[in-house]
């Protein structure tokens, strides 16, 4: 990576944290993800995109998408993180994002609207910028309730969902029947705490896509949704 092409990524990683965000996220993260930070960094050198005129665009939309989904492994750390393990995740975001996305893919998300249920939406800002740096566009709602009202009114591409919404810890699931029984097929994810294998089982049991609490898999689910409905 060039002098110029981390210029640009480093001015991709402050619009998408913001002015007041990022000083203190840049702290920590180089902190504690010094080393995953580094190897982030120098991977991104070795992504490139392929086809004319189109190839800058694609490039910057690339790397806004993969400093997101570092952002967010960043900003959401569990007890189980260690600098080893997040250097991992940054080499998988890059990784996905460099596989993943295509002219096709850009194309694609610029078409999409995702409804994304959370109670706290203010958890999942990076998440949701790794995509809207593709075109993707959110609606957001807080409530099964309010859930289900804007998708009587509005269709979706995908529904990207929490499980535990007090006072339904299975609020998740609660959403995916009620929209299933319905005869709605939108494709359905589940963002979660849990990434365990029977978890992941019964999501899938039950009519989603998928199930995970890891930034970068979210993305591909996401992905694979889109070209399920193009």
């Amino acid at each position: 990576m060039n002098v110029d092409d981390f210029a640009k990524l480093i001015e991709a990683f402050t619009r998408l944290l913001g002015v007041l965000v990022w000083p203190a996220l840049l702290a920590f993260a180089l902190v504690r993800f010094g080393p995953a930070l580094k190897e982030f960094f120098s991977s991104m050198g070795e992504l490139t995109f392929r086809g004319g005129g189109f190839e800058a665009t694609a490039k910057r939309k690339q790397a806004e998408a993969a400093a997101a989904l570092v952002a967010a492994s960043v900003a959401r750390p569990d007890t189980h993180t260690t600098p080893e393990s997040a250097a991992r995740e940054a080499k998988e975001a890059a990784a996905v994002v460099a596989e993943s996305v295509n002219a096709r893919v850009i194309r694609r998300a610029s078409e999409s609207t995702a409804l994304w249920v959370d109670d706290r939406p203010d958890n999942n800002i990076f998440e949701r910028q790794s995509l809207q740096a593709l075109g993707v566009s959110f609606v957001l709602a807080t409530s099964t309730e309010e859930a289900l009202d804007r998708l009587a009114r509005q269709k979706f591409d995908v529904i990207i969902s929490d499980m535990n919404r007090p006072p339904d810890p299975r609020a998740g699931y609660t959403l995916l029947d009620k929209i299933r029984a319905s005869g709605n097929e939108t494709p359905f994810v589940l963002y979660a705490n849990s990434n365990d294998p029977e978890h992941k089982a019964e999501a899938r049991r039950r009519g989603a896509l998928g199930c995970t609490n890891r930034a970068s898999e979210l993305f591909g689910y996401v992905l694979a949704a889109l070209k399920r409905t193009s």
